[in-house]
Order: structure tokens, then C-alpha cells, then sequence
């Protein structure tokens, strides 16, 4: 993904994660548009970033998801990359199966459909990225929130699959794997010391997006614990020690 020039459509643009990925995307010279379910905060995003655009978008609406994607292209026909990030984290008792399908259909199903409504125009780009948002929790599930989990899980190897099947067209393919990072993805999360520092997160991940050649995984160093749990044979140890409270 080249660093500067792009035209990006950001989901979750809002707050966390989004707000400052866009942050980086605008100051590095893209076109950010960024998308979220709250008109409000998205434009006190745009406010503080001028010559950013925002629109509303419920990534668990299929119809709204196909309306979004139309009225963005004819918006911003140089739209080249998407960075799929909206996502929320709530934790279950058992199976609360109102929170499952909530979190599937904003986590896994949403980035789906809107990759799916895009991905013609992105092909006809000469050079274009999905990224896609997975978690360390993806390669060691948190025992408190197993569908985001399990969501996470899905988007790591639909990434995985796609970056193969796109592999001979214009489209690239990037993850980026986060660690917990202190946002307000859930309640406490802001404020707790085990989190990574939002700061620091966006920092290391700008730097590794920015490598050349392109990384197809990005993986900041305090996920690996996670990350590559299963490859060093630690996966039991590593899912004690996440699970143990």
C-alpha cells in the first residue's frame, strides 16, 4: 500500500482505533473518508481534520451497507482502499444469543458484505488494499467474550483466503492484528495499564504498514504473545494465563 495518495473509506472512524488510524491516514496526505453509526462523533472527527469527509454507516445493516457503498463510489470515484474496522466487544454469560448475532453481523458479516459491494470497483483501480481488523484473540480466545473471539477467528482466515484468491488482481490484502489496546472497545479498557497505549499501537502499526515490500500480517510486538502462541507450542499456557481471572 503506498503511503501517501490513497482515497480510504475508514469504518469505524469515529473513536478508538478508527479515529486514529484516519488521524494518521489524513496527516500522511489520503483522502480519509470515515464511516460509524453516530453522527456526532464522527463529526467531531471531521472538525479537527479539515478536508475530511464522514459518512453514517450501520455495518449491521445489509440493505444500508449496499446504499452506503453506492453513494461512496459516486462520491469518491478515486476511492482505492478500505481499512474494514468497525467492531464491538461484549462480554457473555454462557450463550447470550442476542450479543452473538449482534457481534457476527457488525464483526464478520458487515466487513463481508461491504468488501463484496466494493471489490468490483476496487479491481478496476490500478492499485488498491482491503485491510482488514482481526485481534490477537483470533489465535487465543478470550473465555469472557467467545463470539468476538470467534469473529476475529473468521475475519484472520477469510484474510488469509482472499489475499490468495486476489493475489493476481490489482487488490492487496492486509491485517492488521491488535493486541488490547487502551480504547473504549469495552468498558475499563481505557483505563486499564494491561492494555497496549493507543498511542504507541498506531505508532508501531504505521511503521510496519509502511515497509516495503508490503507486510501481508501486521503484528505489533506485544500481540505475538498471542499471535504466535500456537507456533511456539505454547497455546494451553498462553490460553491459562489469558483466562485465568
Amino acid at each position: 500500500m503506498q503511503p501517501t495518495g490513497n482515497s480510504i473509506l475508514i469504518t469505524g472512524g469515529g473513536s478508538g482505533l478508527g479515529a486514529a488510524l484516519a488521524h494518521e491516514f489524513h496527516e500522511a496526505g489520503n483522502q480519509v473518508i470515515i464511516a460509524g453509526r453516530r453522527q456526532a462523533a464522527l463529526d467531531s472527527v471531521v472538525a479537527a481534520h479539515p478536508g475530511m469527509a464522514a459518512m453514517v454507516l450501520d455495518m449491521a445493516d445489509a440493505a444500508g451497507i449496499v446504499a452506503f457503498a453506492e453513494k461512496l463510489i459516486a462520491d469518491f470515484p478515486a476511492l482505492n482502499a478500505v481499512l474494514l474496522n468497525a467492531g464491538i466487544m461484549v462480554a457473555e454469560e454462557k450463550i447470550d444469543l442476542a450479543t452473538a448475532e449482534a457481534t457476527i453481523a457488525t464483526n464478520l458479516l458487515g466487513p463481508i458484505r461491504l468488501a463484496h459491494v466494493l471489490l468490483p470497483h476496487l479491481e478496476a483501480q490500478a492499485a488498491s488494499t482491503i485491510l482488514t481488523v482481526s485481534s490477537g484473540l483470533a489465535f487465543v480466545p478470550l473465555a469472557a467474550t467467545p463470539t468476538y473471539s470467534a469473529t476475529k477467528a473468521a475475519i484472520h482466515s477469510w484474510s488469509v483466503a482472499m489475499r490468495a484468491q486476489l493475489k493476481a488482481t490489482s487488490v492487496e490484502v492486509i491485517e492488521i492484528v491488535p493486541p488490547g489496546v487502551q480504547t473504549d472497545l469495552m468498558p475499563g479498557h481505557a483505563e486499564n495499564d494491561q492494555m497496549m497505549p493507543l498511542a504507541d499501537f498506531i505508532a508501531e502499526t504505521m511503521t510496519l504498514l509502511r515497509q516495503e515490500p508490503a507486510l501481508p500480517e501486521i503484528h505489533v510486538a506485544r500481540v505475538k504473545l498471542l499471535s504466535e502462541a500456537t507456533q511456539r507450542g505454547e497455546f494451553a499456557q498462553v490460553f491459562g494465563m489469558l483466562n485465568q481471572h
